[in-house]
């Protein structure tokens, strides 16, 4: 088999990203479409000529024909289509955070041991060649041993007050850099503190503002901002710092790396996670895609998008949010 056969669970925005993007992979063919609303189904079997559309991921996933599927379902749904499709022997690309919960989370990684297929989680940032390109000079010693990091992950409040009667910005967006933190340093995360502030009164708050120590002593802080001004001429304000004791890497991915002026504004649109060209996504996406479908067409087990690592940022991540909700310090993995 040289191609998988690949059907997507959840159709809000991003679900109809993966679609734009699993188009555009060779080996990959977007085989069946899954979600409970029925003008939603229509519309995107429409759109990308799928024929097979269900209402019930259940009756996707006794296809024997469906050799994959892509989870983009909210993230406190996660746990019945990936176990279910585990155990149905499919493939399966998750959407962070792999779980709203650590048992959450645990219970689909005991679902993925002895499972026929893999279980890639997407975490899209690694894909990121600037932070490939980051942890390439970090484990070459170019640094030294790490003993800070910094970032800052921001975003236009126009993109957020439906999302953020769903999910914080801690868990929704500094998860990507917590990942990528415990990515570079190799290292567990001892313990957070976080603060937050309710800028608009929405379901969670507008800002996180995090920190974390490592098992090494080394810290880091992480801004999430999802209130930036309407007049912001970028979709991301995304940069990353960090301090070695023999340098340092920096790390921008925002404006103005394309700048767009028109009669009425000056935009720069994202070129690195899912540029659009021609009604098909590229970018890191694409990237991300392309690795889970050699592995599982190889039958390799994926070294990135690894299901443990994305239950350890999603930890470290709740930690923060439960300390921004009590004001503690919380220790993470003690006993």
């Amino acid at each position: 088999m040289d191609r998988l056969r690949i059907g997507v669970i959840g159709l809000g925005w991003f679900g109809e990203i993966h679609c734009e993007t699993i188009i555009g992979v060779p080996n990959l063919e977007l085989a069946a479409l899954c979600t409970r609303q029925p003008d939603r189904l229509a519309a995107m079997g429409a759109k990308f000529g799928v024929a097979k559309t269900y209402a019930d991921y259940n009756d996707m996933l006794a296809d024997p024909e469906i050799d994959a599927v892509s989870i983009c379902t909210m993230w406190d749904q996660h746990v019945g289509p990936a176990v279910a499709a585990l155990k149905a022997g499919k493939h399966v690309f998750l959407e962070k955070p792999i779980a709203s919960t650590v048992e959450d989370a645990r219970t689909i990684i005991e679902a993925s041991k002895g499972a026929r297929g893999i279980l890639f989680v997407g975490h899209i940032v690694r894909f990121n060649p600037r932070y490939r390109m980051a942890k390439q000079a970090i484990d070459t010693g170019k640094i030294g041993k790490i003993v800070a990091l910094s970032s800052r992950r921001n975003i236009p409040a126009a993109w957020t007050p439906t999302i953020l009667n769903k999910i914080g910005p801690i868990v929704g967006d500094a998860i990507h850099d917590t990942d990528i933190m415990l990515w570079f340093t190799g290292e567990k995360i001892v313990s957070a503190y976080a603060q937050t502030i309710s800028v608009r009164n929405l379901k969670h708050p507008d800002i996180g503002q995090t920190m974390y120590r490592f098992e090494s002593g080394a810290t880091a802080t992480l801004e999430t901002v999802w209130c930036m001004p309407e007049k912001t001429p970028f979709d991301i304000d995304e940069r990353m710092s960090i301090i070695g004791t023999e340098g340092i890497i920096h790390v921008q991915d925002t404006f103005p790396n394309l700048g767009i002026v028109s009669s009425d504004k000056l935009h720069s649109p994202d070129t690195t996670y899912w540029p659009e060209f021609n009604g098909v996504r590229g970018g890191a996406l694409r990237d991300e895609f392309s690795y889970f479908a050699n592995c599982a067409l190889a039958g390799e087990t994926p070294v990135m998008g690894v299901p443990t690592d994305a239950a350890a940022a999603l930890e470290a991540t709740l930690a923060a949010e439960e300390s921004a909700r009590t004001g503690n310090v919380i220790r993470i993995g003690q006993g």
